[in-house]
């Protein structure tokens, strides 16, 4: 099935070059926005799979514009294209709830596999800024405001979680911790139901949450 995609940028010969390349290699491209504004509406009317969103936004930043397109189309998920790899506009996406973060340097080849990645639910994150956000969650995390004590995983789900939250495909990790594609998956389904949530996106963030990296 084709990938429908959005992608919202300032600037038109960027916006439309993305929408050009992305468009050749087979994702369909239902909307384009330069603005919050038009993003959110836009969003909202096509319900994209995938949405590429610029950091700076004449109205809004990428964080305010992720939350408002989430808002009006919960299925959908951000991944962020921006120039910037400022730690708080990384962190800020995440909390907003972008599924992933790559900068604008990043080739055509490792943005199509972003694209694909992020419409598979996984988080993906230009090398080096997942480390920045598990590093920052585990800050917070160690603080007085910590919460409750997290369900109890064993050491091996530990170990697949944490490949998850940096963003590496069941393949990857059944090959890094010499297991089977089925034993990783049994791993990240127990994991889910233990900690009752619904994805590996959502895996990420508890992992991020509690700096487990």
């Amino acid at each position: 099935m084709t990938v429908r995609i959005m992608v919202v940028d300032d600037h038109p010969m960027w916006r439309d070059g993305v929408a050009r390349d992305l468009t050749a290699r087979g994702f369909e491209v239902v909307a384009t926005a330069d603005a919050m504004a038009s993003a959110t509406r836009r969003a909202a009317a096509t319900r994209p799979a995938v949405v590429l969103m610029d950091m700076e936004l004449p109205d809004g930043n990428g964080a305010e514009a992720t939350a408002a397109v989430l808002e009006v189309s919960p299925e959908s998920r951000v991944l962020i294209l921006s120039a910037s790899a400022e730690r708080d506009d990384v962190l800020d996406a995440v909390k907003a709830g972008a599924t992933g973060y790559l900068v604008k340097s990043a080739s055509a080849d490792e943005l199509v596999a972003a694209v694909e990645a992020t419409n598979a639910g996984q988080a993906v994150f230009t090398p080096g800024l997942a480390g920045l956000v598990l590093g920052e969650y585990r800050r917070i995390a160690a603080g007085p405001d910590a919460g409750p004590a997290s369900p109890t995983l064993t050491d091996r789900e530990t170990d697949v979680l944490r490949l998850v939250a940096k963003g590496l495909s069941a393949k990857q990790i059944a090959t890094r911790l010499s297991l089977s594609h089925r034993t990783v998956e049994n791993h990240v389904q127990a994991t889910l139901r233990k900690l009752q949530l619904a994805n590996r996106v959502e895996l990420t963030r508890y992992a991020i949450e509690r700096g487990i990296e």
